[in-house]
């Protein structure tokens, strides 16, 4: 265990914004977090428990205590000739974990390949890309409580996940730290190609439809839309596809024939909220240090020296234009941390 004070933040929020805390404690493993809960520190102070910093915005310095789970580990649990089940650590980078099912031949993760941040976060923030959810690979989430120190475990039901959604964003926020991720994934093929331009990228290459070579198509996709936050601070999709009636959906693609979308269930469309940013023109502008990218308009940037309120002004003059032209109200996949200073 590390503990750390008046600790920045700059390297655990790819926003690249230089705030700090009071306090910063790493834990490699559940034992050191019992012992840390258990040893009477100031309840006064608020918790902020924190992955890899891929889905935050930082508005201020954080007056409190940050906790970082950074338990390692891939372990079988059990399989079958179909399935395999395995307990990841809460702090494995996710996408050494996608890599890890790739070479192994399991299948399920691959399309989520590249998408930053922690093995614990994706259970929190049920991370998705290219028609498929965290949700749909998870078994159960190991989680120690932040009053008790004991352990509880979640089935994937009582996640209660939904689209960019589980019961660790609303009900039970700031309640538990996540410790270990169980997910099942397949030895057959399940193929999710109908999102992007996935077909295209493989027809291009002309290349065999494997595994690997589905990853490999996924990475080239994603570093052509999106920025590499090691160069330019952000984190990925900045806001959520936005789900609406489609009766509403309808009206629109009479007006703007070219609209896209995807089936939400019953009643319910999918459109992508960088299309509409796009149509509103703010691809590639910026208000001062923040900026939208010019490849991929869901993702704002900090183009160098922006603070979280500069993101958050941005961000607030994207949602007016998307609200003014198309009536569709959309909403950060960010989380905000910190109060924005007068």
């Amino acid at each position: 265990m590390k503990k750390l004070q008046n600790y920045s933040l700059l390297k655990h929020n790819t926003f690249g914004i230089d705030i700090r805390t009071d306090y910063f404690v790493d834990f490699d493993t559940e034992d050191e977090i019992r012992d840390f809960l258990l040893s009477g520190w100031d309840r006064s102070l608020p918790l902020l428990a924190i992955g890899g910093g891929s889905n935050l915005l930082f508005l201020s310095d954080f007056r409190g205590i940050v906790l970082h789970v950074n338990i390692q580990g891939i372990e079988v649990l059990s399989q079958t000739d179909e399935w395999v089940e395995v307990r990841v650590g809460a702090g494995v980078v996710w996408d050494d974990f996608v890599a890890y099912a790739v070479a192994h031949g399991w299948y399920g993760a691959e399309n989520l390949s590249l998408i930053p941040g922690e093995v614990g976060a994706s259970a929190v923030q049920n991370i998705g890309a290219y028609g498929v959810e965290a949700k749909d690979l998870i078994v159960s989430v190991e989680t120690l409580s932040l009053d008790t120190a004991e352990k509880k475990i979640f089935t994937n039901a009582e996640c209660e996940y939904a689209y960019r959604h589980s019961i660790f964003k609303t009900s039970l926020k700031g309640k538990y730290l996540v410790t270990h991720v169980v997910f099942r994934l397949t030895k057959q093929p399940v193929w999710h190609l109908d999102y992007g331009n996935i077909r295209a990228i493989l027809a291009q290459k002309q290349c065999e439809l494997t595994l690997e070579n589905l990853r490999n198509a996924i990475i080239e996709i994603r570093e052509q839309k999106l920025p590499d936050p090691k160069v330019t601070g952000n984190a990925g999709s900045f806001f959520m596809n936005p789900v609406i009636p489609q009766e509403q959906f309808a009206a629109l693609s009479r007006q703007y024939p070219g609209m896209p979308f995807y089936p939400a269930g019953e009643g319910y469309i999918k459109v992508p909220a960088g299309w509409l940013i796009d149509q509103c023109g703010w691809k590639g502008r910026a208000l001062g240090c923040a900026g939208v990218h010019k490849n991929q308009a869901l993702v704002l940037v900090n183009l160098g020296g922006a603070s979280g309120k500069d993101i958050v002004r941005l961000a607030e003059a994207v949602v007016a234009s998307v609200k003014e032209k198309f009536g569709i109200e959309i909403h950060p996949e960010v989380n905000f941390i910190g109060e924005l200073e007068s």
